[in-house]
């Protein structure tokens, strides 16, 4: 076979089988003699026309409407030529695969007008007959040809009909398979998909862990150690105070690198109630910069596990950054009750950029903490006037 000429499959093997059985029974009546009188027939062009009939069910036009007309035009032309001039035994089976094949080119209204349009042929067809019968035989009695008439007209009706339903429903059924491999196909994506999204929100969560906790710990190591390092020749006493917490630290942040990667603790609490965690925090903080951040806490209302999670890795984070980058000598913590639950830690530090600042994992860790909750995140900043980060979180996860 030619590679440049593909033909498409038929869209359903059994039906093309059963075309060819009705075209090779057409084609074999051809062969048949009777001793009555007979219409003049062709059957050299009636075979031909059967076999460019045939050749046309291979392939079927699916897309391009002005090619399913054409299409349709050439096969009912052919049937018209072998019926008029060829005089074609077994017409009405050359119905039936139009009807058939109809089914696969067009959709709606126009399936029922070739259907109508086959019924209207096999109808001048079939009086076209009965001249002839009246004319050749008029011993034939008028009421047992309209009877036959008759009988050939609503037994050729019945057949298109059923037949229009049987290939619908065959079509339907065939439909409804793909759909739901299609179905099938993308489920399956799509739970890869979601796979792939978990994986990366759990290494995402994994990260801001060990950074929320690590990053604060050995931020405060480092400030210890330079405090020490400083006083070590004018007051040693002092010196070995600091060297003393920062040992401290450093174990603590052993701890902490431990349990996030053999447990990854979801509670760094450890039952702590929220003000007395965010004390801890802010005393640190002041052992390592010698200011003492102002605290506000207004809770009316109960707070989930996770909320408190979010608010006291986001000042924590915020107070590491504070200690590393602002240079400030004021903060503020306000945490409170309004519409919602508002987090607000503010300094007079140096400020930044924030435009050329997006790519802090820090800042983007709280960010992702307070939307993964259903809340917003906002950063109010700019160079030498300060920072103010709010958070508004609900008192009920959104998860």
């Amino acid at each position: 076979m030619n590679p440049s000429l593909p033909i498409r499959p038929h869209p359903i093997r059994f039906l093309l089988y059963v075309e060819w059985i009705l075209l090779g029974l057409i084609a074999a009546s051809e062969f048949l003699t009777f001793p009555f009188p007979r219409l003049h027939r062709l059957p050299l062009l009636n075979l031909v026309c059967l076999g460019l009939f045939g050749v046309m069910g291979l392939h079927l036009p699916k897309d391009n409407q002005g090619k399913k007309v054409t299409y349709t035009a050439l096969e009912i032309g052919l049937v018209i030529l072998t019926t008029l001039v060829g005089n074609i035994r077994l017409f009405p089976l050359l119905g039936i695969i139009i009807v058939i094949r109809n089914c696969f080119i067009f959709q709606g209204a126009s399936r029922f007008t070739i259907v109508g349009f086959t019924f209207l042929l096999f109808l001048l067809r079939q009086f076209y007959r009965v001249r002839h019968l009246t004319f050749f035989r008029p011993w034939i009695l008028p009421e047992r040809l309209v009877f036959l008439l008759l009988s050939s007209i609503v037994s050729f009706g019945l057949v298109l009909i059923v037949l229009q339903l049987l290939v619908d429903a065959i079509l339907s059924e065939r439909r409804s398979r793909e759909e739901l491999a299609q179905a099938n196909t993308q489920l399956c994506r799509y739970a890869l998909r979601i796979e792939d999204i978990a994986t990366l929100q759990e290494r995402n969560r994994i990260a801001r862990e060990i950074h929320d906790s690590l990053g604060h710990s050995l931020t405060a190591f480092n400030l210890h150690l330079e405090a020490a390092l400083r006083l070590l020749e004018s007051n040693p006493a002092e010196a070995r105070e600091f060297l003393l917490e920062a040992k401290q630290l450093g174990a603590t942040a052993l701890k902490e690198v431990r349990q996030s990667v053999s447990t990854l603790r979801s509670d760094p609490l450890q039952s702590q109630s929220l003000e007395n965690a965010i004390a801890s925090l802010t005393e640190e903080f002041s052992k390592s910069t010698g200011i003492l951040p102002t605290c506000y806490f207004n809770l009316s209302r109960p707070v989930t596990a996770e909320v408190k999670t979010a608010i006291y890795r986001i000042v924590q984070e915020s107070l590491t950054n504070i200690c590393k980058y602002a240079a400030a000598t004021e903060v503020e913590i306000r945490i409170e009750t309004k519409a919602d639950l508002q987090v607000l830690i503010r300094d007079n530090g140096r400020g930044f950029n924030l435009d050329r600042n997006t790519t802090s994992f820090g800042l983007q860790g709280m960010r992702e903490r307070t939307q993964a909750l259903g809340g917003s995140f906002k950063i109010v900043t700019a160079p030498a006037q300060g920072c103010q980060i709010i958070a508004h979180l609900p008192f009920l996860s959104k998860l």
